[in-house]
């Protein structure tokens, strides 16, 4: 009998402010500002970078460091 594959449900991203994610080996912080959200972390390259919680979302994250 085949084992059968499992299917996850996608996680919604942490809305609190100063929530911490990894995606990629570097972790990235919510901020709110002016009314928006935006996940602020470092590049591969150790640049500073900001992305919307959809281009997190889309890229992968998890609560810890994989």
């Amino acid at each position: 009998m085949a084992a059968r594959p499992v299917i996850r449900k996608p996680r919604p991203l942490p809305t609190v402010p100063c929530s911490v994610v990894w995606s990629k080996g570097h972790p990235f912080v919510l901020e709110r500002f002016a009314g928006t959200a935006r996940w602020v972390g470092m590049d591969t390259y150790g640049r500073p970078c900001a992305l919307t919680p959809t281009a997190l979302d889309s890229q992968g994250w998890s609560h810890r460091r994989a």
